[in-house]
């Protein structure tokens, strides 16, 4: 597969760097994980029909927009997510996809501006999450992430032993394989001997307290979507095993005859591979397909 062309494109106080999957003439737009960055959606580019062309932004504080300044927040972000779409959809609404905290993003900015978007896509990510009154939030994010963000305080000596820390994660070393890969050094920084992560650690605890406070403008937005939505949650956690990040109770409650967003649940997937591994052709075809 071709590597994605690099561009830098506008947004509020500079530029974020987007990667571009494909050539074709109908555009999509998809944002990433918490501590991932754009080329987390090379699988499901790969496996879109020819038509297409997937624009995939590195975030503020992550891959190649890890210097962009903040603020952060899921409403700056879904604002970055508006202006691409501004820039990218001269000819008309834009196709948008989110995975994990992306998929928050992508849901705030479909509410925000609907006229942009002429579908939404949600993977594994985009409910509104229960956390107890009172909660440690950095604590909650700890627990709840683990190895993704262990790994934003160290340095590693070579590229490899940054490869063999992620082969060691449970979610994703069982299922390796070349999109994997190709994510994990993508990711890469540092000079020799210090090799570490390019996401900042103060955007993803930024990004996650908002993420875990905002249930209820999470819940506003899913109620008004007026464009063509859908969900694909993963039976297993982000380390590989249950509980899923979508609880079944939560998805009940969002979806279905009594819920406002259709869902389906891709087997054999994790929080990971629903993207990253052989489930991404699921993915992408039900995006292609979203909307008739």
């Amino acid at each position: 597969m071709n590597e994605p062309a690099e561009l830098d494109l506008p947004v509020e106080g500079g530029t974020l760097r987007v990667l571009r999957f494909g050539r074709g003439p109908r555009i999509a737009l998809a944002a990433h994980g918490i501590t991932g960055s754009g080329m987390s959606f090379r699988a499901m580019a790969r496996r879109l029909p020819g038509e297409w062309s997937l624009f995939a932004p590195d975030l503020r504080g992550r891959g190649g927009s890890a210097g962009n300044p903040g603020p952060y927040g899921l409403d700056r972000h879904a604002l970055d997510l508006c202006r691409l779409a501004e820039h990218l959809g001269a000819a008309g609404p834009v196709a948008l996809a989110g995975h994990s905290m992306g998929a928050y993003i992508a849901l705030r900015a479909a509410a925000r501006g609907p006229e942009l978007f002429d579908r939404l896509l949600l993977v594994d990510g985009g409910l509104p999450l229960p956390v107890p009154p009172g909660a440690d939030l950095d604590a909650v994010l700890d627990d709840t992430l683990g190895p993704a963000l262990a790994r934003l305080g160290r340095t590693f000596g070579t590229d490899g032993a940054y490869v063999d820390f992620f082969r060691a994660h449970p979610a994703l070393g069982p299922h390796w394989n070349a999109d994997i890969e190709r994510y994990v050094r993508y990711d890469l920084t540092g000079p020799r001997g210090a090799r570490r992560s390019k996401a900042r650690e103060e955007a993803v605890r930024h990004d996650g307290r908002d993420l875990l406070t905002s249930a209820d403008l999470f819940a506003a937005d899913l109620t008004r979507l007026s464009v063509p939505a859908l969900l694909l949650h993963a039976p297993l956690g982000m380390l590989g095993q249950e509980p899923p990040m979508l609880r079944a109770s939560v998805v009940e409650r969002w979806t279905g005859r009594s819920g406002c967003l259709p869902a389906e649940l891709i087997e054999g997937s994790n929080h990971y591979t629903i993207l990253l591994g052989a489930p991404a052709g699921t993915v992408a075809e039900r995006f292609a397909a979203l909307g008739g």
